[in-house]
């Protein structure tokens, strides 16, 4: 055999040469401080979330004076004044939430693709900003101050039409009244959020639905509506938790006139005649469950609705 034909084998570089030689230390991350960046943000979900949510969940079994039991939740089951506050305050959520979605939605769409000059849109968002935020105590006097049994409005059609309309049977210290009031934040708040989703909406995607020889019949109902209707949806679901959640503007606009959960919360806790605070904790716990399983719903279409902005 030739020796010159005889090649010795090359090995790899990932070839073990001995079996005994200890692995490579594997590398060290090098530490980050960049997770301090949402430290304040844990911390106040911690503080402001977090605890007092588990607070709740503790002092919903609590008798009035003291001890444990499971009365006050059986109580938001079977008292019938409970369950009709429960009742109402879905009702006046489910109600402006539907309307401010639709109204709101007609809204946007004008702001965004009516043609209006880019000052007016300007201006629209700008508005819509602040009167989102707009709400409690200031919101309720000024439709008090507006539209309430001495109000401005109510002063000038008295004037003109010369007849008391109170007497006819209007107020706004009723289950409508408080709609009303209740659609001055959500409509601002549907601008808010449709903007975006309506802008996002692209120039292509109109021209290939027309050069298919689609209308623009065909373009919102096949490819507009449904890219909007998960963040449509999920805005729906955000205005109702928002106006499930408010105390401030209905307690100053009705008082005790409509028995909304959160009103009767406040009574059993601050209250001198309904004082319970394990009934009124209990009431809260129930409402935190319902808030949960709007965000998670509200959460997942705002995942769907995602994927087309991508």
């Amino acid at each position: 055999m030739d020796r010159d034909n005889l090649v010795a084998p090359q090995s790899t570089p990932t070839e073990v040469t001995n079996g005994d030689a200890p692995p490579a230390r594997p590398h060290r991350r090098a530490f980050s401080w960049t997770w301090l960046g949402v430290a304040p943000f844990f911390l106040f979900a911690i503080l402001f979330l977090f605890l007092p949510s588990v607070s709740i969940f503790v002092r919903s079994f609590e008798k009035l004076g003291g001890g444990f039991t499971l009365q006050n939740i059986i109580d938001i089951f079977t008292k019938s004044d409970i369950r009709s506050a429960y009742a109402m305050s879905l009702k006046v959520s489910a109600v402006t939430a539907l309307g401010g979605a639709f109204f709101g939605f007609l809204l946007a769409y004008a702001v965004c693709l009516g043609g209006l000059p880019r000052w007016a849109r300007s201006f629209m968002l700008s508005f819509s900003g602040v009167a989102s935020n707009f709400a409690g105590v200031p919101l309720a006097f000024a439709f008090v101050a507006t539209l309430g049994n001495m109000g401005l409005v109510t002063r000038i059609i008295e004037g003109i039409f010369k007849t008391d309309i109170h007497q006819a049977g209007f107020t706004i210290y009723n289950f409508w009244g408080l709609s009303i009031v209740y659609m001055y934040f959500q409509f601002p708040l549907m601008v808010l959020i449709m903007a975006p989703a309506l802008d996002g909406l692209r120039r292509e995607w109109r021209e290939a639905c027309e050069n298919l020889g689609g209308t623009g019949y065909h373009f919102w109902r096949f490819v507009a509506m449904p890219i909007l209707l998960p963040t449509l949806l999920g805005t729906a679901i955000l205005l109702f938790g928002n106006a499930f959640g408010a105390y401030a503007t209905a307690y100053a606009f009705t008082g005790s006139f409509l028995n909304l959960v959160t009103i009767v919360i406040g009574a059993q806790i601050q209250g001198d005649v309904l004082y319970n605070p394990g009934l009124g904790n209990a009431m809260a716990l129930g409402m935190i469950f319902i808030m949960s399983i709007t965000m998670l719903g509200y959460a997942w279409l705002q995942r769907r609705a995602a994927r087309w902005t991508r």
